[in-house]
């Protein structure tokens, strides 16, 4: 698994020439609707496992939760599923409000 930071992620979305990656959000839905990262795909972490054909395995995945924690027991089990290009979120929506985007909402 590969982490990645708020600002270097920012850097990626905005790179036309990268490929585009799955950014996956691990939250509860009231997290989800709370804030998030425009173009994430809400798949709660208990969900994933019943889920996962529902992944474009293809494309890099960057799994995003609040602080990082949950989404990098979610890259893990991804990884542990034969899925190798997946990112963490270092820091999680928490550090994407406070260095990319000051307007999102925290909690």
């Amino acid at each position: 698994m590969h982490s990645v930071t708020a600002l270097e992620l920012a850097t990626w979305l905005n790179d036309a020439t990268q490929d585009t990656p799955v950014l996956l959000d691990v939250r509860e839905p009231w997290e989800y609707e709370t804030c998030r990262i425009e173009g994430s795909l809400a798949m709660p972490m208990n969900s994933v496992p019943d889920k996962l054909p529902e992944l474009d395995t293809q494309q890099p995945i960057v799994c995003i939760c609040h602080h990082g924690v949950r989404s990098r027991q979610v890259a893990m089990y991804l990884e542990q599923q034969g899925i190798t290009n997946v990112y963490n979120l270092t820091g999680g929506v928490h550090a994407w409000a406070l260095e990319v985007d000051s307007t999102m909402p925290t909690y």
